[in-house]
C-alpha cells in the first residue's frame, strides 16, 4: 500500500513540474520562439501537442502550444490533427495503460471508509452514467488518463472508443483554439 501512496504523490509532483515548464516557456517567450523557428510544419506541431494533449503529464504544456499555433494558423487544421494525435495518445493509454489507471482509481475509492461510496459506485446507473463522465474528461483541457480509465471500467469496445476519442477531443482543441484567438 506504501507504494501507491508514493507512485501517487511523485504523480502529482510530476504534474505541478509540467504546469510551471509550461508557465515558464510562455512566460520566457520560449515557446513563441520554437514554434516560430518551425513555421510551415504546423500540421506536424498541431498532431504532435495532439499526442502531448491526453497525458497528465504534458497536457499544460500541449494546451499553450495548441493555443499558440491556433493563434496563427487554421483553427479548423488545429483541432483536425490534433484531434488526429490525442486520438493516437489516447489509443495507447486505453490500450495499454487503462488497467494500472483502473487499479489505482480503485485504490482510491477503498481509501474511503465510506462503504455508501462503494455502494453508489454499483449501482445501474453509473453503467451509462461512467463512461459520458469520461467522455467529458476527455473533451476538457484536463488530463484524459481518468476519463479513459472510467470508459475503460465501463468496457467500451474499441470500435466505439476510436470516433468517441476524436471527436471528443478535436472539439476540445477547437474551443481551446478559438478561446486563444479571441483572448490573444
Amino acid at each position: 500500500m506504501r507504494t501507491k501512496d508514493g507512485r501517487l504523490i511523485k504523480d502529482l509532483l510530476f504534474v505541478v513540474a509540467s504546469i510551471v515548464i509550461a508557465l515558464i516557456l510562455v512566460r520566457t517567450g520560449i515557446l513563441r520562439v520554437a514554434l516560430d523557428s518551425t513555421r510551415g510544419l504546423e500540421f506536424v506541431e498541431s498532431f504532435v501537442a495532439g499526442m502531448f494533449f491526453t497525458s497528465v503529464f504534458t497536457t499544460a504544456l500541449a494546451t499553450v502550444v495548441l493555443g499558440e499555433i491556433a493563434q496563427s494558423g487554421s483553427i479548423f487544421w488545429v483541432a483536425l490533427l490534433g484531434g488526429l494525435g490525442a486520438l493516437m495518445g489516447d489509443l495507447i493509454i486505453f490500450l495499454f495503460i487503462r488497467n494500472r489507471l483502473a487499479e489505482d482509481f480503485g485504490y482510491l475509492i477503498q481509501k474511503t471508509s465510506s462503504g455508501r461510496l462503494i455502494a453508489i459506485f454499483k449501482l445501474r446507473i453509473f453503467r451509462w452514467l461512467v463512461p459520458l463522465l469520461g467522455a467529458l474528461v476527455v473533451a476538457s483541457p484536463l488530463p484524459d488518463e481518468l476519463g479513459l480509465a472510467m470508459m475503460g471500467l465501463s468496457k467500451m469496445k474499441t470500435s466505439l472508443f476510436i470516433p468517441v476519442s476524436f471527436v471528443l477531443n478535436a472539439t476540445g482543441i477547437l474551443i481551446i483554439g478559438l478561446i486563444a484567438k479571441t483572448l490573444f
